[in-house]
């Protein structure tokens, strides 16, 4: 198993990398300083770890101060979520885990006809938000994944309902956040907006962070619908006039698995998959999330009602 390096940028030589580090440690100890109730949403995909492991070089050598939360949709990758448990377990933090099941099974939500539960997450989301009276969401969004994150500052208000107006947003001129907010809005926080999914990749390598398995190429049983390479699971399988195929495939970002494809790739490792996201000319959410797919805002449309 590898274990993460703690690397140390000497001030004033800061190159992109650092940077982007420095930026993101100095948003997770604003919030620190001016929220009661943080908490860090991990879902164990490589962003929500890169976001962790920032969270733990920013407190180091206190513990990260904060709790995790992940919204479980039930349909996720078994190899996400043991990576995800032994992640937590390995530096002793609290998780948090909110089941979209639970709430299917209480009535709260209803199944979907076409069976993908990654809009369903937005109702057990803010219900634990009200619950553990969270002020302060972390978010591993990043402007580059889809255009309506593109529009979102990295302090993101939200109401009392928690829904999110682009056309309110407050402005952060010299990096100056605003964290004030009345009883019951929190605010959605984003410490790698500036970042891209090569930045992400080539930290990932310089840091030697590890990440599940399917991010990294390998064999598995798919099928073809809509242009994407979907794996069978508890979500469903391939449908009248789909084989199933095995291919050398990898995930370039894991989620609900009955929207999230696969595509095809012989990168093994790092510096291979480094080399792909630099040729490619598609987002990771652009390439393989179907639920992108629904309209051209289908995304902005989630997010203002509370959407992560």
């Amino acid at each position: 198993m590898r274990v993460a390096r703690m690397t140390v940028t000497t001030p004033g030589a800061l190159d992109t990398l650092g940077r982007l580090e420095s930026e993101a440690i100095h948003i997770f100890r604003e919030v620190a300083g001016e929220f009661d109730r943080p908490v860090i949403l991990f879902s164990g995909g490589k962003d929500s770890t890169l976001l962790l492991h920032l969270a733990i070089k920013a407190f180091y050598p206190a513990p990260v101060p904060f709790p995790l939360l992940h919204v479980d949709t039930g349909h996720n990758f078994d190899e996400v979520i043991e990576f995800r448990d032994r992640v937590v377990a390995r530096h002793g933090l609290r998780l948090e885990v909110a089941k979209v099941q639970d709430w299917i099974d209480d009535g709260r939500l209803e199944e979907r006809p076409d069976g993908t539960r990654n809009p369903l997450q937005t109702v057990p989301l803010l219900d634990s938000i009200t619950q553990h009276r969270f002020d302060a969401v972390f978010g591993g969004g990043r402007r580059d994944e889809e255009r309506a994150r593109a529009k979102e500052r990295i302090f993101s208000l939200r109401t009392a309902f928690g829904q999110w107006d682009p056309k309110r947003q407050r402005p952060e001129l010299w990096n100056l956040y605003n964290g004030r907010h009345r009883a019951g809005e929190h605010v959605r926080v984003f410490p790698l907006s500036n970042w891209t999914e090569l930045d992400v990749w080539n930290y990932i390598e310089r840091e030697g962070i590890e990440l599940p398995d399917i991010y990294y190429s390998h064999e598995r049983e798919v099928f073809l619908r809509d242009g994407m390479w979907l794996a069978e699971g508890p979500w469903g399988t391939a449908r009248e006039g789909e084989t199933l195929v095995r291919k050398t495939v990898r995930y370039r970002t894991v989620g609900d698995g009955s929207c999230t494809g696969a595509v095809e790739s012989d990168a093994a490792d790092i510096h291979a998959v480094i080399a792909e996201v630099a040729a490619s000319r598609l987002t990771e959410r652009g390439a393989t999330r179907a639920d992108d797919r629904m309209s051209e805002a289908a995304m902005e449309d989630r997010k203002r009602e509370g959407y992560f």
